[in-house]
């Protein structure tokens, strides 16, 4: 259910380990959640990105993954990991126009099965944290619905929500555009990156969600469940 409160997450991942085969999967969901009353100094994070296809998870293909671990609110560069992937389809060229992951340079990648399971090593008992996460939840999901027969399921903190409800908070007025990664990365005053590029998109991510904390919270404890994106 949208409304499900976090510790009913947890309980849907036990419920998800009973109904799954040994395997990645399995081992990603064998491992705690995070408490969502931690605080978020001494909570491990992953920052994702995805490149891909196209926008639909149900027929498009990921073509890259970028991750990049945040422990104690501070970037651990040496956890960064940018993984290509292999597709089934030939990329579409306005897709290519973007991302610059040309057929060839794809062809170069491992296969999904591999690197899903690369990454539920590294994420198992962390918090993602992605900006408009939904995409990349949606594509994860698909992705492991296909490999495992089960749903991909973790806690979130989704970037471009915690903006949008600090200026609803603040009856600021606002447009969507306001809520891009670039945008938002420019008004915290940070560093300019090339978009559209999985690694580089994640310790976007990851940074902005470090300036977000700094604003939005000033008081002790930081608990992790004010700023879980629910789903």
């Amino acid at each position: 259910m949208l409304f499900e409160s976090w510790l009913s997450l947890d309980y849907r991942r036990r419920r998800l380990l009973a109904r799954t085969a040994p395997g990645p999967l399995h081992d990603y969901l064998s491992v705690p959640f995070p408490s969502r009353r931690a605080d978020c100094r001494a909570t491990s994070f992953v920052a994702m990105d995805l490149e891909t296809t196209g926008l639909n998870a149900q027929c498009d293909e990921i073509l890259s993954i970028g991750i990049v671990t945040v422990d104690a609110l501070q970037i651990q560069l040496d956890t960064a990991c940018h993984y290509f992937i292999r597709p089934h389809q030939e990329i579409p060229e306005a897709s290519a126009v973007i991302h610059r992951i040309t057929d060839d340079l794809a062809q170069q990648g491992e296969s999904l099965a591999d690197i899903i399971a690369l990454l539920l090593h590294q994420m198992a008992g962390k918090v993602m944290v992605a900006h408009h996460a939904r995409f990349e939840l949606n594509f994860i999901n698909t992705a492991c619905l296909g490999l495992f027969g089960q749903g991909f399921l973790i806690p979130v903190v989704d970037t471009m929500s915690l903006e949008q409800r600090r200026r609803q908070r603040a009856n600021r007025v606002y447009r969507a555009k306001e809520l891009r990664l670039d945008a938002l990365r420019q008004a915290y005053n940070l560093p300019r990156y090339r978009a559209h590029n999985a690694l580089s998109d994640a310790l976007a991510a990851a940074e902005l969600f470090i300036a977000q904390i700094a604003q939005i919270e000033n008081r002790k404890p930081l608990p992790l469940g004010d700023y879980l994106m629910r789903y």
